[in-house]
C-alpha cells in the first residue's frame, strides 16, 4: 500500500494537521488522550516523511498535536 500523498514529503513539527493525520492512520486504535508524551514523540519522528530535528519539540508542540489528533479521530 502507497502511503498518503502527505506522506510522499517532508514535513516538520509545525505539520500540525498532517502529523495528526499521520498518527491516525498509523495507530487507529489509540485513544490520543492515553498517550504520554514520551511516546507521542517517538511516534512522530518514526512517522514517514518527518524531516525535523527531533529535539525541536516541546510540551506546547506535543500537546497542540495530540489535540489534532483528537480531533482527526473523532
Amino acid at each position: 500500500m502507497e502511503p498518503p500523498k502527505e506522506f510522499q514529503r517532508k514535513f516538520k513539527w509545525t505539520d500540525i494537521y498532517i502529523i495528526a493525520e499521520g498518527l491516525a492512520i498509523a495507530h487507529p486504535d489509540v485513544k490520543p488522550l492515553a498517550v504520554r508524551f514520551t511516546d507521542l514523540h517517538k511516534w512522530i519522528v518514526e512517522l514517514p516523511g518527518f524531516s525535523d530535528d527531533p529535539q525541536k519539540s516541546n510540551e506546547k508542540i506535543l500537546e497542540t498535536i495530540q489535540m489534532a489528533w483528537l480531533e482527526e479521530v473523532e
